[in-house]
């Protein structure tokens, strides 16, 4: 049956049925002067009762629903990241050429306000990289072995909740779709390294944002996975899971 069909019968019958119990309240005790008051009384009600049925309910199971949709998003994202975004970022890192590694020290005694702060920057910051420093065969072979895992993340419907990490994804896609086409990247010329690095940068940016991201997400939410995170940061030369 069609939806608005079946809610229109729904509508009739249950005004029908309530038109019917007052008809036999009526009969019963003979006193319209009550189902009137009763009546006007629970219709005053309605108004209420719809300001916190669709305003105030709804709202706080939205709210609900989508701290659901971002704890399953953000597992998503850490599988991204233990799979391919840390290492994709330690390659790319060899090939930095700008002091990002200073700005990502990141601590424990890092707030809420360095994280925004930091997050701010890092969004206009002027990334750049050494061509010459960057192992394109090594990008190359690694993109392409965790093509299907890359793959299996574009198909998960939750995605669709989060643009800005879809759009790191499709970054990537397409540096590993440059790479794939050319056979030999050794000797490339000028012009072509030019456009690889431009591929590079843009996906090196997303990855940096989203690693941030990530972080906060962590931090306040599972400290014990944060405490490994700041361990392992790529950024910092220095970081050792194993505690001294």
């Amino acid at each position: 049956m069609d939806e608005k069909k079946f809610i229109s019968i729904l509508a009739v019958l249950l005004i029908f049925t309530s038109m019917i119990v007052y008809s036999i309240h009526f009969i019963i005790f003979g006193d319209a002067e009550h189902i009137l008051s009763y009546f006007l009384l629970h219709l005053a009600f309605v108004p209420i009762e719809v300001l916190l049925v669709t305003i105030v309910i709804e709202r706080i199971l939205d709210y609900k629903e989508k701290n659901e949709k971002l704890k399953k998003l953000n597992m998503v994202v850490g599988c991204f990241f233990n799979n391919v975004g840390e290492k994709l970022l330690e390659i790319i890192l060899e090939g930095d050429v700008g002091n990002i590694r200073d700005y990502l020290k990141i601590s424990n005694d890092w707030d809420d306000k360095k994280y925004k702060e930091t997050k701010k920057l890092l969004k206009n910051f002027n990334y750049n990289i050494d061509m010459e420093k960057i192992d394109l065969n090594k990008l190359k072979n690694f993109l392409e072995k965790n093509k299907e895992f890359l793959l299996r993340l574009m198909e998960n419907p939750v995605l669709l909740e989060h643009e800005e990490f879809t759009e790191l994804l499709m970054a990537v896609f397409h540096l590993t779709d440059e790479l794939h086409r050319r056979e030999n990247l050794n000797n490339l010329p000028k012009s072509d390294l030019e456009h690889l690095k431009n591929d590079i940068i843009r996906a090196y940016k997303l990855l940096v944002i989203q690693w941030l991201n990530y972080l906060i997400h962590l931090k306040n939410n599972y400290p014990y996975l944060y405490s490994v995170y700041l361990r392992t940061n790529p950024f910092n030369k220095k970081s050792a899971v194993v505690y001294d």
